[in-house]
């Protein structure tokens, strides 16, 4: 069994940062894959950035320039560095790992954007 626990997530203005934290515990084999989700009420999830075992990285068009992913292999963590919020940015965001035993997801932690 694998565990995700996010944190980080929280109320900012718009224009502000928060940094996401996601780490895995548990029956953790070789981890290939880690990124973060989101969903926004009433709306589908979707892939806001991933980045590979080798370190490779990609991000939603509308993220890019203003978030950064990241992975600590040694901490089986992955970060998001959140810069620049916006109103839009407000969504429950999700941590997802791949393994070679099978795809995990995250609680899901809310980000806020509201003055």
């Amino acid at each position: 069994q694998v565990q995700l626990v996010e944190s980080g997530g929280g109320l900012v203005q718009p224009g502000g940062s928060l940094r996401l934290s996601c780490a895995a515990s548990g029956s953790i084999d070789s981890i290939y894959n880690m990124g973060w989700f989101r969903q926004a009420p009433g709306k589908q999830r979707e892939l806001v950035a991933l980045i590979t075992s080798g370190g490779s990285t990609n991000y939603l068009d509308s993220v890019k320039g203003r978030f950064a992913i990241s992975r600590d292999n040694a901490k089986n963590t992955v970060y998001l560095q959140m810069n620049s919020l916006k109103p839009e940015d407000t969504a429950v965001y999700y941590c997802n790992v791949v393994l070679r035993s099978g795809r995990f997801w995250g609680q899901g932690t809310q980000v806020t954007v509201s003055s």
